[in-house]
């Protein structure tokens, strides 16, 4: 009798046991597809501010333009999502590097700019040229040779060290206003002699405008500045180091696999053969790169 008590409870213990055991074995897979959710869950998006620039960047650009294109597509890569913020560039600049943004696109190398920003690698490769009327030729080679003109800019803009360090010496005399639209209407209206701006920058601005207006404008073919680019990662941000690096490594990728190129080599515009002969006479300097 008593060999089959202690059988009985045996037993029943056993049953006991599967029977927790199988009320535990759900539980343990739906604790394995929450944590599975969890882990898949998307990233934030990565908030980006920018200022327009022209067929580079712009709010009403198709894709907010080509470099809104790359710099969207390597972050996809990495995971991030990306909402552009459009701004006046000297606030797109202050609010980034207050936090209110992840990222601003995009700027050329500045040495004060380090104060507040780690830089990405080249985004882009830029000439900046100066661009004139052309029923008044420009003629120069040195910083020099423009000190006696009124020059035009954009409002936040470097034109590279040289340029802002004769600017701050007080050699060169320049009024700044907040697109380059309004630069080519000043230009025409002969209130400045001319002012610097990346040249597909420039020539996509120029087609937009009235034509009785842009048959009045040519540039010269000397570069006032080889530059490059940069995404900006703001200091205080804990997260910059990190987006900075997947964004290299991205952006490498990208020119590897041919993706950079196709990019920023076939969709942006380039001035007529017309417009650059007309820019080498009027310029009086046809042999200038």
């Amino acid at each position: 009798m008593l060999q089959g008590t202690r059988k009985l409870m045996f037993w029943t213990r056993a049953l006991a046991n599967l029977m927790l055991l199988l009320l535990m074995v759900p539980m343990l897979f739906m604790s394995t597809a929450v944590s599975a959710q969890q882990s898949e869950k998307p990233l934030p998006p990565l908030k980006i501010s920018a200022g327009e620039w022209p067929p580079f960047l712009g709010e009403h650009l198709p894709n907010n333009g080509t470099a809104a294109v790359l710099i969207r597509e390597l972050f996809a890569n990495a995971g991030y999502s990306v909402e552009f913020h459009f701004l006046p560039w000297a606030r797109a600049y202050h609010d980034t590097a207050a936090g209110r943004y992840d990222a601003t696109a995009i700027w050329m190398f500045a040495e004060n700019r380090l104060t507040d920003y780690l830089y990405s690698d080249a985004v882009l490769e830029e000439k900046f040229v100066l661009f004139h009327l052309k029923q008044q030729p420009l003629a120069w080679k040195t910083l020099a040779d423009l000190k006696n003109l009124q020059l035009g800019g954009g409002l936040g803009y470097s034109y590279g060290p040289a340029f802002d360090q004769a600017l701050a010496k007080g050699e060169l005399t320049v009024t700044r206003v907040n697109s380059t639209e309004q630069n080519f209407r000043r230009l025409v209206a002969r209130r400045i002699d001319a002012f610097a701006e990346e040249i597909q920058v420039g020539y996509y601005v120029l087609q937009s405008l009235p034509k009785e207006l842009a048959a009045q404008i040519t540039h010269h073919p000397t570069p006032l500045l080889r530059n490059q680019s940069f995404l900006l990662f703001p200091k205080q941000s804990a997260q910059s180091e990190k987006l900075k690096t997947l964004f290299n490594q991205q952006l490498a990728a990208a020119k590897k696999s041919g993706r950079y190129e196709q990019l920023f080599h076939q969709a942006l515009l380039q001035p007529s053969k017309n417009d650059a002969q007309q820019g080498d006479e009027a310029s009086g300097n046809a042999d200038s790169p």
